[in-house]
């Protein structure tokens, strides 16, 4: 309880019912400002307010990053797994990552190795059910689901029944507070980092609205969100490093250099403009050219 005017659901309640204002959002805002609510609180409450806008594809962790180990592994191939990633309790599948057949959590594991003769049976002896949600799936529904079933973890999956991504309460409740970062947690990467000489480094993951505010582009696709699945989906397969691509926009032109990649996917690209008449190989040498349009009005 706050000493000087109880909790904040109370004062919430208050300063509705003074306000008698049907828009909430505003209304917060309003007493952000008015010091009815602490800054931090008022953060908290429009950031909740937005959960009813995202779907779990929109912070779930793709199907590319996730720690996962076949049903005939060994407890002690998966306590190393657990080991490795930091996870507590990671996905369990038959022959593929489209079929996750449950979720072994490192407290089961850790009970079962504590006996060496444990080591070798297959994991699939200790896996949970696991709870799946397509990617369509409101977050603010998922949080409630979470509640209920008293889980942490879902696997999403996409409109054929594979595997899209995973998605955690942690996942959620950073949308309302912010990153939680813990000691397995790798330091992040910028998707976006700008370069001395006007270029930028750009994480294949990178999201094309991101793109476009870093950089001025007009960058847009119907059919994917990242620059990876841009560049892939332009060439119509994995781009391999040193491909350039010209993407033209409104405006002039871009080069996009895929600067790393693997069999999977795009893990980095070298991007920057193209002044009047000039070339990629002109700006930055080398590299076989593809030019394509992206954005409307382009050309």
């Amino acid at each position: 309880m706050d000493s000087d005017g109880g909790s904040l659901w109370h004062r919430i309640t208050r300063f509705f019912n003074a306000k008698g204002s049907d828009n909430v959002e505003q209304a917060i805002i309003e007493a952000s400002h008015e010091g009815a609510l602490q800054a931090y609180e008022g953060s908290m409450l429009l950031s909740i307010l937005h959960l009813d806008e995202l779907q779990v594809q929109d912070i779930m962790t793709p199907r590319t990053d996730i720690t996962a180990v076949d049903s005939t592994s060994s407890i002690a191939r998966a306590v190393a797994a657990i080991a490795e990633s930091g996870h507590s309790r990671i996905p369990i599948y038959l022959d593929n990552r489209d079929n996750i057949v449950g979720i072994v959590y490192s407290k089961d594991l850790l009970r079962e190795a504590m006996l060496p003769e444990n080591h070798s049976k297959p994991v699939s002896s200790v896996t949970r059910p696991a709870f799946f949600v397509p990617e369509t799936k409101n977050v603010l529904e998922l949080l409630n689901e979470f509640k209920t079933k008293k889980t942490h973890l879902a696997v999403i999956l996409d409109e054929y029944g594979g595997t899209s991504g995973l998605i955690t309460i942690e996942d959620v409740l950073e949308e309302i507070v912010g990153d939680i970062e813990d000691e397995h947690d790798a330091p992040k990467e910028a998707d976006v980092t700008m370069l001395e000489n006007g270029g930028a480094l750009i994480a294949g993951r990178a999201y094309l609205e991101d793109i476009n505010d870093a950089l001025g582009l007009r960058l847009e696709s119907d059919e994917v969100d990242t620059i990876g699945g841009l560049l892939s989906h332009i060439a119509g397969r994995l781009p391999m490093p040193g491909e350039d691509f010209i993407l033209k926009y409104q405006g002039g032109e871009a080069v996009f250099r895929v600067e790393e990649a693997d069999s999977k996917q795009v893990h980095k690209v070298l991007a920057y403009k193209l002044e009047p008449g000039q070339n990629a190989t002109a700006a930055e040498g080398g590299g076989p050219g593809l030019a394509a349009n992206a954005g409307p009005g382009a050309g």
